[in-house]
This record gives C-alpha cells, structure tokens and sequence, in this order.
C-alpha cells in the first residue's frame, strides 16, 4: 500500500509513465472527453471533487514545466483563473502558461495520455499540464 502521494491507481500509473512534455488534463465534468484519450472519472457529483483540489494533488506528484488554459477562463470564470495563478506562483518553478481558444484546448486533449474528470460545474475549469523532466 501506497505511503504518500496519489491514491487513485489510474491516475499514478498515468503520472508514472509519462516523460517529458507528455501532457495530462484535469477538467470539469463538462469537458468532452475524446474516445481515443484514457478518462479517469472523479466525479462523485456535481461539486465533489472540485478542479483545484485535483489539480493541487496531480501537480504534488508530477514536474509540471508547461500550462494551457482556455483563453475564455479569463472572463468567464476568473475565479478559478486566480486560484490558478496562485498555486503556481507559489512553486519553485513556474511553469510557463499559454492561452488557446477553448476550441483548442478541447482538440488538444487528443494528445493528452488521460483527462481526469472532476465534479467541478464552472464554466472552463480545464487544465492541461505538459510534464516537466526532473533531472
């Protein structure tokens, strides 16, 4: 039995094999979710568990060099862009943050080794991370 870190057994598999700038999303429970990409579903119901604290707990267990956000979370719920903000400048490292249309970021889940749904109900509470090396 696992000591510390994440306890879901598909989300540390995935964080476990992914190397450098392989990518990973945490997104609401709205965010369509591509056929080919992997999903591990974390909603319980709408609310639980929130975006932030799946995201806090998937970035203590991986080197995230690289964000992308859906450009409309900055007046649509900047709320969450703010908390977002936050826990990243309180890193070491601060990962670099690029804004794509929502368009995008969906299409761009394609890439993603899994998207982890939440039960967060804001609007454009999606996050990819591009994994950093740690060497």
């Amino acid at each position: 039995m696992k000591r510390k870190g994440i306890l879901n057994s598909d989300i540390s598999r995935v964080l476990s094999y992914m190397g450098h700038t392989d990518r990973i999303c945490v997104g609401d429970c709205g965010l369509p979710i591509p056929e080919e990409t992997e999903r591990i579903d974390l909603a319980v119901k709408f609310g639980q568990p929130t975006f932030m604290d799946v995201l806090k707990e998937v970035c203590t267990d991986m080197k995230v060099e690289k964000i992308i956000l859906a450009e409309e979370i900055c007046v649509k719920n900047p709320s969450i862009l703010n908390e977002i903000k936050e826990y990243f400048e309180g890193s070491l490292a601060a990962p670099e943050v690029e804004y794509v249309p929502h368009v995008e970021l969906k299409a761009l889940t394609k890439e993603c080794k899994a998207v982890i749904r939440t039960g967060e109900t804001t609007p454009y509470a999606n996050i990819i991370l591009q994994s950093g090396c740690i060497f």
